[in-house]
């Protein structure tokens, strides 16, 4: 039993610690947790997105909900579920919707029986790309990702295979630890599906670089240190606009990464939970996920033209298909696989 207690405790302080945000306001760090609970007009937040997405639906939220508080939690996936995981063994689980782009995660949960189910208003006008939905969980946004090239270093558009093959991008590529960023092991998983295990032994012998959270890949391209890297569609656009040098190249195998909600069954605020996630799959919400730079999955909102996305229609349809219930079996093997390839 200590050994256990020395775990749950151990996952926690390791999320806290590894960045997630530091408000005061923030159960995280609230030691009042009990007083937080008991007020069924506040909600939390788990999630893997930048703040530059889930600061303005959260501002939309409480525009129309002005008596709804909401804190949120922002970390890697990899680092959420373990939280939520030690959450729910030490039987207080403080979260009551998770948001981030680890598709497999979804379906263990479902498994484990931690989701409630909830088919959101207006799910009729939305693209939904689980063919078993059932209401567990639906997706929010169809983020995107691409080879995000340095304009200064790169003065063409690659391939994925040019990153295994051209002197350029030799010791010069990063991709994100699929360990801890859900979004870099769902394109991990479509690459390999496309091409074959062996394109990462290829991208390995022309010096590829495991880097650690998804915005940390993009940052190191952006002053130089890589060249390119695989990056997510809204970071790579909210570098750009603050005056980074990079672009955003999509080759005709696209990669498209589904991000759930999903509401915790064990959440004592499940009515607000329910606003929430309707509100998201609004079209005003929606609007606020393209104007961030990324897809929505609603195919009647406006794509900012500046932002040079593909549209919801076109991700939907032209992202690399496969079973997210056959890669959740795979995980272990394939975060495992990487990792012995890029030691870095």
């Amino acid at each position: 039993m200590l050994k256990k207690f020395v775990a749950v405790a151990f996952l926690l302080v390791s999320f806290i610690t590894a960045g997630c945000i530091g408000d005061p306001n923030n159960p995280v760090t609230n030691p009042d947790y009990k007083e937080y609970t008991g007020n069924n007009k506040r909600l939390l937040i788990y999630t893997s997105m930048k703040e530059n997405l889930i600061g303005g639906i959260i501002e939309g939220f409480k525009k129309k909900y002005p008596d709804v508080e909401i804190d949120y939690t922002s970390g890697g996936a990899g680092k959420i579920m373990a939280k939520l995981y030690a959450e729910r063994q030490s039987g207080q689980t403080l979260a009551d919707i998770i948001w981030t782009s680890e598709v497999p995660d979804f379906y263990q949960m479902k498994k484990d029986g931690m989701l409630e189910i909830y088919k959101p208003n207006g799910f009729d006008e939305v693209l939904n790309p689980f063919d078993d939905y059932d209401g567990s969980f639906t997706a929010a946004r169809l983020g995107t990702l691409g080879i995000v090239v340095n304009t200064d270093k790169v003065d063409y558009n690659p391939e994925w295979e040019d990153l295994a093959t051209d002197p350029l991008f030799k010791n010069a590529f990063g991709i994100a630890d699929p360990a801890l960023s859900g979004t870099s092991y769902m394109s991990v998983a479509l690459l390999e599906k496309q091409f074959g295990r062996g394109y990462f032994e290829r991208l390995q012998a022309n010096g590829a670089k495991k880097g650690k959270g998804s915005g940390q890949v993009i940052d190191e391209v952006a002053d130089g240190t890589l060249n390119a890297c695989l990056g997510v569609d809204y970071i790579t656009v909210g570098k750009i606009e603050k005056g980074a040098h990079l672009r955003i190249v999509y080759p005709k195998e696209l990669l498209m990464v589904p991000s759930p909600v999903a509401i915790l069954k064990d959440s004592s605020n499940k009515e607000v939970a329910k606003n929430f996630v309707d509100y998201l799959l609004s079209k005003e919400a929606q609007q606020k996920v393209a104007e961030a730079g990324t897809v929505p999955v609603r195919p009647d909102v406006e794509m900012p033209v500046k932002n040079n996305l593909p549209t919801p229609t076109t991700a939907f349809n032209s992202g690399i298909k496969i079973s997210y219930t056959d890669i959740l079996s795979k995980k272990d093997e394939t975060v495992r696989r990487f990792s012995t390839l890029f030691k870095n």
